[in-house]
């Protein structure tokens, strides 16, 4: 104990032994000490020289640190011992305080020493693996540490540690088991740790996800207060970042999970914005920036759209457009707003008409897109919010026909309102103002509104201008170029390169795919010397960018000319450029400009980002035009007239083919929908033919409901019957008053004889309409060819009159009975008359009359039985003749069914054969071109591209 004190502080005699020669000793204590006691001063010792002596501790003692995690697991005191020293020589961050006098080298070497000794613990996984169980403990002292070593090798050897935990069973587990600890360092530390390990993994990413991650991240949000929470809410947002960015599968289980729901609440801000902390501010641009990476473009497109799709029905595009529009807002948060609200409005048809609705808070009520881009054109706001803005706008327009119309419209002269500013005013003031910085982004906006859309391209040919008292408006267009051409002024302001490329990337846009558009152009007569000037002169580099916009804006009138100048035809600008700049020379000016270094960078992403406002050169939009263009334009260029010509011919024999078959397409498509709904027809027959089987089937089921009611009253009658006969003896001594009971039941059997006479009637009107509609069925049957159905119909109605049959033998039967019952009652009324005067004992008397009240009483109940059955038979009878006119409907309906069927096949075949005719002449003009040397597509490739479209219009559709 004499050697702890002495490395404790306590003074001893002699000299003082060298650092590394006591942790040498220490060590050798550590490894050789059988008593806990002794190695847990040790390792006490051992942690705190490792700071100071941070090398020495780290080559000498890991290995028995090491031993100790693994040997003395019941002892948590020194397992936090060993935790720490091991962290203190892995650690790169907590460094003892240096002096200034030390530079970079001094903490470059201390961070290769900590990448050296995180390697070395990494060496054997099994040393990872014994940290995760450690994790395991609950005792503060064990794994607080555990968690902090664990972060500290993740930041010096992410890679390698990540592959070894996603390799142990149950490491994420244990990992994610931190953040459900009750004590909050240790769930900030977990928070931390989990940041380093789901960096640039996507399988650890993926697990974490799935470990109910988001779950678990919004609710400490939430604890902690969302927006106005501290630095644990930016460790949650941030660790969510890591798990959502560049991962497809858990940003769709984020959708999936209704987590985008819960992100509504974190943008709800006071009407008091005075009081932004800077952990507020960091928070707020960290949720924002979490939106946006769920609706990035770079994502794929249907991810998105259900994104921007599930943000608007949640109320959480209204509640950043509330953002954008309120007061005290810090510059950068309202910049990243703008961003935001962007992404969630591109390409959504539903969402940018949202946005085209918002208001801004003023008097009057101006729209939102009016008073950002009056934000864009004055050149006092920050760059990064014009920059901002012009995002915003290209979002809001970006496959949005509807929106472009809206703007060009603020600029036709019809609609034009003097006392409110227009979108369409603002963009006109940007563009022709001083600031060059305006020109370009107003240039820019201008030219969304035309992308793609032909017919704005023609409306916005209508706008004339006022440039000063006293002279005649101008177009649009003619200001353009004369700012590009004309005037000293003109010229002293184009002579800035960002506006003379802004008004370029206009024009191009402009006039691409729009002939009309380029004879306007090509209509002043100064265009086309001007382009030729600047495109032949030799200028500098700063100069040879818009030498190769002047060559593409050419080209462009070359390509797109319809040859309807006579002076500016198609063969005489090829002829000047051959003259007046020589091909060759033409078309290494038009490769200057992808050539030019801020292209690649404009190409890579839609938001424009810009170091300074001097490289704001590029639209990525633009950057696809140009590569659509160049290389048709240099064909274009090289093509001789005879080529042209034979190209055309060709090209208008190939459309009118295309007419042709497209005809023959729509003619396949209607006879496919007549087609159709026959089958359909067809079908709702067969649907109506089974409703009446099965009724066919419940009125069979009802017959023999009344057969069995039948049978049973035939029964009763044989009782009857049985009791008169055993009582004709007693009834022959009755007297006079017995004499008139039976004259009643006289009558009464006299009424069951007229019954069974009407019942008789009805039985053979049935057997003629049964008769009837056997011979329809038949001439049905023959008539169809013997088909199915009316074969089982016949089946039916032939077991429907056998059934009938036998119910008439049952019902003669029973005349029979009656007939004889008829009789026996007469020969007793005949017997009654001689022994009127006999003496009859009293209890026999009125044991008959009694049995005699009762046969009375049951003759009344069957003639009411046998009442109800006549009916049951009559409407039986009336749905059964209903039924049969049905199925000859049907079969009539049926029959003309299949004939039309037959006819629409002939004329398909027709069709066909006038199909394979024509594909036979294309193929062989296909053959002629390609003999020519001229490109032609396969009929595989327009399908493709049909197809293609088909898709982007469902996709428009569904957005």
């Amino acid at each position: 104990m004499n050697f702890f004190r002495g490395v404790m502080g306590g003074q001893a005699a002699g000299p003082q032994p060298s650092g590394a020669e006591t942790i040498h000793k220490l060590c050798d204590r550590v490894a050789s000490s059988t008593l806990l006691e002794d190695r847990r001063d040790a390792v006490r010792a051992l942690k705190s020289l490792s700071k100071k002596y941070r090398m020495e501790v780290g080559t000498q003692a890991m290995d028995h640190l090491i031993n100790i995690l693994q040997t003395d697991r019941s002892d948590s005191e020194i397992l936090g011992y060993a935790l720490d020293t091991l962290y203190n020589i892995i650690c790169n961050d907590e460094e003892e305080e240096q002096d200034e006098s030390e530079d970079e080298n001094s903490q470059k070497q201390a961070d290769d020493l900590g990448a050296q000794f995180t390697e070395m613990f990494i060496q054997d996984p099994e040393h990872v693996t014994l940290l995760l169980a450690l994790l395991e403990e609950f005792d503060f002292h064990v794994r607080w540490p555990a968690v902090k070593l664990l972060t500290a090798l993740l930041k010096n050897q992410g890679v390698q540690l990540q592959g070894v935990i996603l390799v142990s069973p149950m490491g994420v587990s244990r990992l994610m088991d931190l953040l459900g600890d009750s004590r909050e360092v240790i769930r900030n530390d977990g928070l931390l740790l989990l940041q380093q390990l789901t960096k640039s993994n996507a399988a650890i990413q993926k697990i974490v996800a799935f470990e109910n991650a988001f779950e678990r991240l919004l609710d400490i949000i939430t604890e902690e207060g969302s927006s106005d929470g501290g630095i644990v809410v930016e460790d949650c947002l941030l660790l969510l970042l890591n798990l959502l960015k560049n991962n497809s599968s858990n940003q769709n289980f984020f959708k999936e999970g209704s987590y985008i729901q819960r992100m509504k609440p974190w943008f709800e801000v006071s009407d008091d914005n005075s009081g932004w902390s800077a952990q507020k501010v960091t928070n707020l641009h960290l949720m924002l920036q979490l939106v946006r990476v769920m609706v990035s473009p770079v994502n794929s497109p249907g991810a998105t759209a259900s994104c921007q799709k599930s943000m608007y029905q949640c109320g959480l595009l209204q509640q950043l457009c509330t953002i954008l529009m309120a007061t005290g807002v810090p510059a950068d948060i309202l910049t990243e707003t703008i961003n935001t609200v962007s992404e969630v409005i591109r390409g959504s048809q539903v969402n940018q008409d949202y946005f085209a609705s918002v208001n801004a808070p003023s008097n009057p009520p101006r729209p939102a897109i009016v008073v950002l881009l009056m934000s864009m054109v004055n050149e006092r706001q920050p760059f990064v919010l014009r920059c901002a803005v012009l995002y915003c706008f290209q979002c809001f327009l970006y496959k949005n026909q509807k929106g472009q119309g809206e703007i060009v419209a603020t600029l036709l002269p019809s609609t034009i309102d003097a006392n409110s500013i227009s979108a369409g005013q603002l963009l006109c003031g940007g563009l022709f103002s001083a600031d060059s910085l305006s020109n370009w982004c107003a240039a820019v906006a201008l030219a969304h509104a035309l992308q793609d859309n032909l017919t704005q391209k023609e409306q916005l040919l209508r706008v004339q201008l006022a440039t000063s008292l006293g002279k005649p408006p101008v177009s649009l267009l003619q200001q353009c170029t004369n700012i590009l051409s004309q005037g000293d002024k003109i010229v002293r302001r184009g002579s800035k390169v960002q506006t003379r490329v802004g008004l370029l990337m206009l024009l191009c846009t402009w006039i691409s795919n729009c002939p009309i558009a380029v004879t306007h152009f090509l209509h002043n007569q100064e265009n086309v010397p001007f382009l030729t000037a600047q495109i032949s002169e030799n200028l500098g580099e700063d100069e040879r960018l818009v030498q190769g916009l002047c060559a593409l804006l050419l080209g462009i009138c070359i390509y797109y000319n319809d040859n309807s100048l006579e002076n500016y035809t198609k063969e005489k600008l090829k002829q000047l450029i051959e003259k007046r700049i020589g091909k060759e020379n033409f078309v290494e000016k038009l490769g200057f400009i992808t050539k030019h270094e801020l292209y690649s960078r404009a190409a890579q992403k839609p938001q424009p980002v810009f170091p300074s406002p001097e490289q704001m050169l590029f639209d990525h939009e633009f950057t696809k035009l140009v590569k659509e263009l160049e290389g048709v334009i240099t064909k274009a260029v090289h093509k001789s007239s005879e080529e042209e010509k034979k190209e055309e011919e060709v090209k208008k024999t190939l459309e009118q083919h295309d007419n042709i078959v497209t005809q023959y397409k729509e003619l396949i498509r209607e006879q496919d929908a007549q087609i159709q709904e026959l089958k359909e027809q067809v079908a709702s027959m067969s649907s109506q033919n089974e409703v009446m089987q099965t009724t066919v089937t419940q009125q069979l089921s009802q017959i023999q409901q009344h057969k069995d009611q039948y049978n049973i009253l035939k029964l009763k009658l044989g009782k009857d019957n049985q009791s008169q006969s055993n009582g004709q003896g007693d009834v022959s001594q009755v007297n006079g008053l017995q004499t008139e009971e039976l004259t009643q039941l006289r009558e009464e059997v006299e009424e069951l004889r007229k019954q069974h006479t009407l019942l008789q009637t009805l039985l053979g009107d049935k057997d003629t309409l049964i008769d009837t509609l056997r011979s329809e069925a038949s001439q049905a049957a023959e008539v169809s060819a013997g088909g199915s159905e009316n074969e089982e119909l016949l089946k039916e109605l032939e077991a429907l009159r056998s059934q009938v049959q036998s119910q008439s033998a049952e019902i003669n039967q029973l005349s029979t009975e009656r007939q004889e019952l008829l009789r026996r009652a007469e020969a007793g009324s005949s017997d009654v008359v001689p022994s009127t005067d006999s003496t009859i004992d009293a209890a026999k008397m009125a044991e008959l009359e009694s049995r005699l009240s009762a046969q009375t009483t049951e003759k009344e109940r069957l003639k009411e039985e046998t009442k109800t059955l006549s009916e049951s038979r009559a409407d039986l009878e009336q749905q059964l003749a209903s039924a049969t006119s049905t199925v000859a409907i049907l079969q009539t309906e049926k029959t003309k069914l299949q004939t039309e069927v037959q006819e629409s096949k002939k004329e398909q075949d027709d069709l066909l054969m006038l199909l394979a005719d024509q594909d036979q002449k294309i193929h062989s003009l296909k053959l002629r071109l390609k003999g020519l040397g001229e490109t032609v597509e396969d009929e595989d490739d327009l399908d493709a591209r049909d197809q293609t479209d088909d898709d982007d219009e469902e996709d428009e559709d569904e957005d």
